[in-house]
């Protein structure tokens, strides 16, 4: 078989006698399948399966709400679930199992708001990159939202006090200033581990991870009863609690949805706000100008106030470059006296050197700044010798001597 990027090589020999090929022995596995759950999807999934409110869902609300009463009215009017609680927190299990409690002091962290939270949206993170939309992430908040709302309402209006500051024995230590009734590290652990599950899309994902969060809930819920944090009671009003929250998230998912697809929409018009936007037409190309052989003198004419004067203008394609100048002889300039003019020691007929007239020389044309040739000091050439100096006008009656 030829080999390719998404495919592995068993090199090890083979140990023993050599059996025949199975699958569980075959020299190239196939990974393919396996990195393709790692990319993105082609396109946003339009239409995922959502959970419905359907009859069985209703019955088991209606089930987890008579429930939920029902353990509440226990505590207040039965003596039978409290004498329950008292036996449990007086049998005090933290004592009778010491060598568990640094174990499960890490276990139980599993059900704090503030860890799992953060696992859990990191997960439900890639997935909602992964499927192109907000879906997952919106699910987990609106069901913390739920959770906190509820859990905590109930907690703070019953009040109940935990195992280690009850003060009567056999009472139910509600209204006392307490809040751990339900146990809200138990409901934490139902709805963050049990979101997974609502939202998996295959029925064996969603079996799989509905066994792992009941795991979960059920030894974070044993951990406090063993921590002596909260009575029994306490718990099994936790488990209901995370249940009837995890029921009622197919209510949200209308709103689910109006939020999600705002913020679809709304980031999509950022990303188009950012960019140039397209123009309603289309804009003809520009027809080719053609350049005449005198278009050069009226460039040069009316050229930019930057451009340095007598500057080569670039010829054009069709026109050949004209040929470089020589350069001009220069003369020697004499040295300038006290009273006496530059100007009067040349005759009419000699020209100027940068005179207006002529243009200034191109930098091709002068001498090159860097040396050439040898760097040692060469001998002076041969000067020209140079006419005696005119006198001044005012003196050319004057005679010396």
């Amino acid at each position: 078989m030829r080999a390719s990027p998404h495919h592995i090589v068993i090199t090890n020999p083979p140990v023993g006698a050599v059996r025949p090929l199975t699958p569980c022995n075959v020299r190239w596995v196939r990974t393919d399948r396996i990195l393709a759950r790692l990319e993105q999807e082609p396109e946003r999934a339009s239409n995922r399966d959502v959970p419905r409110m359907s009859r069985t869902r209703k019955a088991l609300f209606g089930s987890a709400v008579g429930f939920y009463a029902a353990v509440v009215l226990a505590v207040f009017v039965s003596d039978r679930l409290i004498l329950l609680d008292w036996q449990v927190m007086l049998f005090r299990p933290y004592k009778q199992w010491p060598e568990l409690h640094a174990a499960l002091d890490y276990f139980v962290v599993l059900g704090q708001r503030g860890p799992t939270a953060v696992l859990v949206a990191a997960w439900l993170g890639w997935r909602s990159w992964r499927q192109r939309t907000l879906r997952p992430l919106l699910a987990l908040g609106a069901a913390l939202l739920l959770l906190n709302s509820t859990v905590g309402a109930v907690k703070y209006g019953l009040g109940r006090l935990g195992p280690h500051y009850a003060t009567t024995v056999g009472a139910d230590e509600m209204f006392a200033g307490g809040d751990i009734f339900p146990s809200g590290h138990t409901a934490n652990a139902v709805v963050t581990w049990g979101i997974l599950a609502y939202l998996a899309t295959t029925p064996r994902a969603r079996r799989v991870l509905s066994v792992v969060a009941a795991g979960f809930a059920l030894g974070v819920g044993a951990t406090t009863v063993y921590l002596g944090t909260h009575w029994v009671s306490d718990v099994l009003l936790g488990w209901i609690a995370g249940l009837l929250v995890l029921l009622a998230l197919p209510w949200c998912e209308p709103a689910i949805a109006a939020a999600n697809a705002w913020l679809l929409d709304s980031r999509d018009r950022l990303k188009q706000g950012r960019g140039l936007a397209p123009l309603p037409f289309p804009i003809p190309p520009l027809p080719p100008v053609a350049v005449s052989p005198g278009a050069s003198s009226a460039r040069a004419a009316a050229s930019p106030a930057g451009h340095t004067a007598g500057a080569p203008e670039p010829a054009p394609a069709h026109e050949p470059a004209p040929p470089a100048r020589p350069a001009p002889a220069r003369e020697p300039v004499p040295a300038v006296t006290a009273g006496r003019s530059p100007a009067a020691g040349r005759s009419a007929e000699q020209p100027r050197p940068y005179h207006p007239a002529r243009p200034h020389l191109t930098r091709s044309e002068r001498t090159p700044v860097t040396p050439t040739g040898s760097r040692r000091p060469q001998p002076p050439a041969e000067r020209v010798p140079r006419a005696a100096p005119v006198a001044p006008a005012g003196r050319r009656g004057h005679t010396s001597g």
